[in-house]
């Protein structure tokens, strides 16, 4: 009988075996990244297939763009700030650390949902409800407390993410394969539009430097 996605993935991400609620997890969170509007990696794909690059490297330009700290490798940072909060204790000392050397809290903020990102919301719910008395849980809530006392952005998709990967035992860096694993059906979908359509996308670009000297 085939297997989902979700089932084929989740050995290469952890050795434990999955719970069905751990699954449906992972199974949602394959589909709250697979598209995100014209998101830096998505808009590299479909320049590369308005071009008609073939659809593996359609996918190679979307994971070239992915891979970069403020797109699919932010899940990283949040795995590693949540790996620094051993106790629920910790968390306040890990965000004040990061604070004062002057950097962002990762898993937090998003440039378009300003009011919080619903992704996370729902990734979060998922989870508590798959182990409500996870330790890894419980240090993740004390982030999220910490962070709402310091009146910080509300978590994103990436801190969703990492709480998941944390939960279900998974290997560093199972956010950003997840992500990357999930949006690689997004950018086949812009891909075939692209394709369709049969026209190079080519943007423009308007000069704002100082001006030129007439002569």
């Amino acid at each position: 009988m085939p297997r989902s996605i979700a089932e084929r993935l989740w050995p290469r991400l952890t050795p434990h075996p999955p719970s069905p609620s751990l699954l449906r997890a992972l199974e949602a969170a394959l589909v709250l990244l697979a598209d995100h509007e014209l998101a830096a990696s998505t808009l590299a794909a479909r320049v590369a297939a308005s071009a008609k690059a073939d659809p593996y490297a359609v996918v190679i330009t979307g994971l070239g763009v992915l891979g970069g700290p403020l797109h699919g490798g932010a899940s990283y940072a949040a795995e590693r700030l949540l790996a620094e909060v051993t106790r629920p204790s910790d968390a306040p000392r890990v965000i004040a650390d990061r604070i004062r050397r002057g950097e962002r809290i990762p898993g937090f903020g998003h440039t378009v949902y300003k009011n919080g990102d619903a992704r996370a919301t729902t990734l979060l719910d998922l989870v508590t409800e798959a182990a409500p008395g996870h330790d890894r849980l419980a240090a993740a809530r004390a982030v999220l407390a910490e962070a709402r006392r310091r009146r910080l952005p509300e978590p994103n998709v990436d801190f969703g993410l990492a709480t998941l990967a944390a939960v279900a035992g998974m290997t560093s860096g199972a956010g950003e394969a997840i992500f990357a694993v999930a949006r690689t059906a997004g950018w086949l979908a812009h891909a075939m539009e692209e394709y369709a359509r049969g026209s190079l996308l080519r943007l423009r670009a308007s000069y704002t430097g100082p001006p030129i000297p007439r002569p």
